[in-house]
């Protein structure tokens, strides 16, 4: 059965690499562009969507006021990228902004943006897949219908495919990410020409209208209807701060290709969401939903309940001459949202890896798997994320009300804690050249987190209410999990800290080591025990069995005295017919006569093959050793025996397991199977 388990795995996830093989899974620019920013440009499918539901609350009025948010996003987008081109110049090793939070503005801070990095990427996930399969539904009725088990099968395979490597990942994705962008400059520019030659371009709903419950909303709530559609546009942003977490992935010199591909990301994404947000605006595209307020209500009155994304509407009134084209569109979004989850499985497991490398997340998270990946963190990235799909039932606009707040909760945090970097190189540095750049770059750092500041408290306000709420508290809730193991860690490492001066004393030594060796009965694993305890030249040695049954132990002293093992026997009695109690007892009791001396557990255990000889045997054994290894001053060791069934474990080739090519022992290993 383990057998079969191993061949399954190096079927999905391919052979085992070496750490030597690690410079193999660097990215040139033209991988690292659809590895990193497939979230950022697969937004054009819906932030556009996400601002005309929002205006559609006050009404088909207020469609007049979409070129103006775009314009506002598309200028928060630019200065985004901006901003963190001089963060990945300055800061390369991976922590993205958690580091430039930590080192600059404290653990608190730090942990804050690790925080709402956490939360935003595993909604990454869920938005990108669940947004993909309502994009292809408008193709495929049949999907829709059964979108939540289409998602969470589709995050199954985005989890197989990324536990496979970067590199293998990148090339995977390359193609439908390029086939995207390919397929929306073409929607753009076809759009263009066919309105420049007179055509009328009008999407499917261009004569529907839109109700809302904000109807004729003027002053102030019309005001902060419009902050809540920017909000929404914001969306396009997500994506952008992955690039900063994703640095090491980079070939070298890593900062350079990193601002590299974020400038390429920034020009793409800000032209795509332009492009799109145009066309769906002139040639009339609505979209509306019931759960924010708002109803899409065709020519006789009725309402609209599935009218199409927006992007798809777009493209069948564009290629209205040329169907095979919508289709093509349509299938191309669909994958390329459920691509853009692999943003977040490139910068969840590394940000994991280096929060567990400063002791605020478990240690496995920090372990790569045989692939060279972070196998634990992306498992466990598809495991949230499907929790989420499950209980939003893969609804898009539900799950975007959660979005971007952990977002620009690190762009503020970050840029905040760049312009503190800049004025602290700026107190040392002598060089004009260097200051000019410097001075540069800190304005700019300075510009963006004003901004995104304001983004921040923009969406604060205007989606707390929709759903926001809860990624705050899920921040909450993981900044003081990550203080909580932090702690935990600092005291072990205080614990277990041997001081600088400290020597050898020999008056701390046991005095004497008091050997006993666990039996219940007279065979071939007691007496091997009985052997090596021996051999270990122990101060006192003695053998200890339980009377759980009377007659039992009288033919075992019986035997043993007929048989004339040099080692003395007592039997502890049992009442109450327990194992565990009279030995615990037993020992405490050697321990108090003398709290210098030290006693050892020898444990005769059986070694089987199958998993189901596990629950036939070694239970006492068990329960025995997790009750004597809480007692001080006493050491527990277990004699295996290795039964017939164990030989199928023995004879099978060393597996390697997660973080196991990271063990230089264990290539040895393996090596010297391969020379035998």
């Amino acid at each position: 059965m383990v057998k079969v388990a191993d061949l399954v795995k190096r079927l999905l996830v391919g052979r085992a690499l070496r750490s030597a093989q690690a410079h193999e899974q660097l990215l040139p620019k033209r991988i690292a562009l659809p590895v990193f920013a497939s979230d950022a440009l697969s937004s054009v499918a819906y932030a556009p969507q996400e601002i005309l539901i929002t205006l559609g609350v006050a009404g088909i009025a207020a469609y007049h006021f979409t070129p103006w948010i775009a314009l506002a996003v598309v200028i928060i987008l630019l200065t985004v990228v901006a901003s963190y081109r001089q963060n990945v110049r300055a800061y390369t090793s991976g922590g993205g902004d958690f580091e430039v939070a930590t080192e600059n503005l404290g653990s608190n801070q730090g942990l804050v943006v690790a925080s709402a990095l956490m939360v935003d990427y595993v909604l990454t996930v869920a938005v990108s897949v669940s947004s993909g399969v309502e994009n292809l539904g408008a193709a495929l009725p049949l999907l829709a219908e059964h979108k939540v088990a289409a998602a969470v099968v589709l995050v199954a395979l985005l989890t197989v495919v990324n536990l496979r490597g970067l590199r293998e990942s990148g090339l995977a994705f390359a193609i439908p990410t390029y086939a995207f962008m390919l397929c929306i400059f073409g929607l753009m520019l076809w759009g263009v020409v066919r309105l420049a030659f007179g055509a009328d371009l009008r999407a499917p709903t261009a004569d529907y209208s839109v109700t809302g419950e904000g109807v004729g909303l003027g002053g102030f709530a019309l005001i902060f209807l419009l902050l809540r559609a920017f909000s929404s546009g914001c969306a396009a942003l997500t994506g952008v701060e992955a690039i900063s977490n994703g640095v090491p992935a980079f070939r070298k010199p890593k900062g350079k290709n990193a601002a590299a591909t974020l400038l390429a990301l920034g020009v793409i994404a800000a032209t795509m969401f332009s492009g799109v947000t145009a066309l769906a605006y002139v040639t009339g595209a609505k979209f509306a939903d019931p759960s924010v307020g708002s109803v899409l209500l065709d020519r006789s009155g009725r309402p609209v309940e599935n009218p199409g994304p927006v992007i798809a509407q777009v493209a069948q009134t564009v290629f209205s001459n040329f169907p095979p084209a919508f289709y093509l569109i349509t299938a191309m979004t669909a994958l390329i949202l459920v691509l853009a989850a692999n943003t977040a499985f490139n910068g969840f497991p590394v940000l994991g890896s280096v929060l567990a490398q400063n002791r605020y997340l478990p240690r496995q998270l920090h372990t790569r798997g045989d692939r060279l990946a972070f196998s634990n963190g992306i498992v466990i990235l598809a495991t949230m994320a499907g929790v989420l799909i499950y209980a939003f039932q893969a609804e898009t606009t539900r799950l975007v009300q959660l979005y971007i707040v952990g977002v620009f909760v690190s762009f503020t945090i970050s840029q905040i804690g760049m312009v503190r970097h800049w004025n602290r190189l700026l107190r040392t540095e002598t060089e004009p050249r260097k200051r000019g750049q410097m001075q540069r770059s800190r304005v700019i750092n300075a510009f963006g987190a004003a901004v995104t500041g304001l983004v921040l408290l923009v969406v604060l306000l205007t989606k707390f209410t929709h759903g926001a709420w809860i990624t705050c508290a899920t921040m909450a809730v993981l900044f003081v999990m990550m203080r909580g193991i932090r702690r935990h860690y600092d005291n072990v490492a205080d614990e277990l800290t041997v001081p600088e001066d400290a020597q050898v004393d020999e008056s701390m030594l046991p005095a004497r080591n008091h050997t006993i060796v666990l039996l219940s009965k007279i065979h071939k694993p007691t007496l091997r025990a009985l052997s090596y305890a021996r051999a270990t030249r122990p101060s006192s040695l003695e053998a200890i069995s339980v009377a759980v049954d009377a007659e039992e132990a009288r033919q075992l002293q019986r035997e043993w005295e007929e048989r004339g093992i040099p080692v003395p026997l007592k039997i502890l009695d049992s009442p109450y017919r327990e194992v565990t109690r009279p030995v615990l007892e037993y020992v405490k009791s050697l321990r108090r006569r003398s709290p210098r001396d030290v006693v050892t557990v020898f444990i005769p255990e059986y070694v089987v093959g199958h998993w189901w000889e596990h629950l036939l045997h070694n239970q006492s054994a068990l329960r025995l050793k997790g009750r004597l290894l809480f007692q001080p001053g006493v050491m527990v060791t277990s004699v295996p025996w290795q039964l017939a069934s164990s030989d199928r474990i023995r004879r099978r080739p060393e597996s390697f397991g997660a973080g196991s090519v990271r063990r230089p022992y264990a290539v040895a290993r393996k090596d010297d199977q391969v020379k035998t």
